[in-house]
């Protein structure tokens, strides 16, 4: 069971990372007014906020046994 979860953990630090970089130089280096900051600083949060949750939703699918989603259509 551990080996069917170490890509979606591998793949949501690696994305959460890249954003974490994207979120600081948005906010640190672009010539862009205040708001703009805060409003490209939020976006990269709300994203690490979903793909956390989609990452815990995946570990209970593969916990209870439901790999694949297909067989529900």
């Amino acid at each position: 069971m551990i080996k069917k979860l170490i890509a979606p953990i591998l793949i949501t630090i690696f994305l959460i990372l890249y954003l974490i970089v994207y979120g600081t130089v948005v906010i640190t280096y672009l010539p862009i007014p205040m708001a703009a900051r805060i409003m490209l600083g939020i976006i990269p949060l709300a994203l690490i906020g979903l793909m956390i949750y989609v990452l815990i939703e995946r570990i209970k699918e593969i916990d209870s046994g439901e790999e694949d989603d297909l067989d529900k259509y």
